[in-house]
C-alpha cells in the first residue's frame, strides 16, 4: 500500500465517520425533542382535564384575574363549601391548584406570558356559537383557559411547545 493510497483511504474513512456522527447527532436532537412535546402535552391534557372536571362541578365563579380563576365549589360528601383557586405563578413558571389551603402545582414550564383566562357571560353571541366577553364573576358563564409550555433542550430553545386551550361551562351556575 502506497502513501497515497493511505490518504485517500483516511480521507474517505474521514467523511463517512463525520456524516454518520452528524447523522447520530441529528436524530438524538430530534429523538430529545419528540419527547419532550409528548411529555409536555400529556401534563397539560392531564392539568387541562383536571380543571375542566372540576371548573363544570363548581358552584360559582367569586374571583377573576387574567392569571387567577376562584371558585366556589361545595364538598359531595359534606356538604361543604370551600374555595377552589386556579393561580399561575410567573416567576416559577407554574400553575398552581389551591384547595382546602393545600397548594398543588397543577402543571410546570409554562411559557412566559401565555397563560390567560377569560371569562364569558352565558348568552351567545347572535349568529354564531361564541359568547360575550363579561368582566363580572356573577355573570360568568364560561371559562377559557389556554397556555402554552416549553422546554429548552441541551440547553437550547427548541421547538418542542404543548399549546392548551379550552372553553369550559359552569354547570351548577
Amino acid at each position: 500500500m502506497t502513501l497515497v493510497e493511505l490518504m485517500v483511504a483516511t480521507g474517505i474513512g474521514s467523511v463517512v465517520v463525520a456524516a454518520v456522527m452528524a447523522l447520530v447527532l441529528f436524530s438524538s436532537r430530534s429523538f430529545a425533542a419528540l419527547t419532550n412535546y409528548v411529555d409536555l402535552d400529556i401534563y397539560s391534557r392531564n392539568a387541562l382535564d383536571k380543571m375542566s372536571s372540576e371548573i363544570r362541578q363548581a358552584k360559582r365563579l367569586t374571583y377573576y384575574s387574567p392569571t387567577e380563576l376562584r371558585f366556589e365549589t361545595t364538598d359531595p360528601v359534606s356538604g361543604a363549601v370551600n374555595t377552589l383557586t386556579y393561580r399561575y405563578d410567573e416567576p416559577t413558571r407554574t400553575l398552581n391548584r389551591i384547595y382546602t389551603g393545600q397548594t398543588n402545582i397543577l402543571l410546570r414550564q409554562i411559557s412566559t406570558n401565555t397563560l390567560q383566562f377569560q371569562m364569558f357571560q352565558r348568552n351567545p353571541v347572535r349568529g354564531s356559537v361564541d359568547q360575550y366577553p363579561t368582566t363580572d364573576p356573577t355573570l360568568c358563564k364560561v371559562v377559557q383557559m389556554s397556555w402554552i409550555c416549553s422546554r429548552d433542550i441541551l440547553g437550547r430553545k427548541a421547538n418542542t411547545e404543548s399549546v392548551q386551550s379550552a372553553k369550559v361551562v359552569i354547570r351548577k351556575e
